[in-house]
């Protein structure tokens, strides 16, 4: 018995498919490698993401973590976490660079946009339209 007709059609096809699979998860590993490689400062983008949120406890209130929460909800449960921590790195970093005394919701904003890639900031802004949010003040930041 040989590999012929249609098994060996078969087989060709999952190698395909398997290469194809294991060079999108290998992507994607990539990429989160990139990001736990320190840069010149002998931090990563995650260390730093972790010190902001760390430095800044103190400032969030609940109304800020409610408000964070609500715009994380359109992101798929799988990755939220990892959403609403680079946000809430990026909008604790705003606050601290302001030395802000607390976190409010024009700090969420400002992070929730530049937290957030530009392929993405479609659905930024119909989560934002859907929350009654104004965008003028912060149409600068879509650019």
């Amino acid at each position: 018995m040989g590999l012929d007709g249609w098994f060996l059609w078969f087989i060709v096809f999952w190698v395909f498919v398997l290469a194809g699979l294991f060079a999108i998860g290998g992507y994607f590993m990539f990429r989160k490698f990139l990001k736990v490689l320190p840069k010149d400062d002998g931090k990563s983008m995650l260390d730093w993401e972790e010190y902001y949120v760390n430095e800044s406890l103190h400032l969030w209130g609940d109304q800020a973590k409610v408000m964070l929460n609500e715009l994380v909800t359109p992101v798929p449960d799988l990755f939220r976490p990892v959403a609403k921590q680079k946000i809430a790195g990026k909008v604790a970093q705003i606050a601290l660079e302001e030395n802000a005394s607390s976190i409010e919701n024009d700090h969420l904003i400002r992070g929730y946009i530049q937290a957030t890639p530009k392929r993405d900031h479609k659905f930024l802004r119909k989560k934002l339209e859907s929350m009654e949010i104004d965008m003028s003040p912060y149409e600068h930041l879509f650019r």
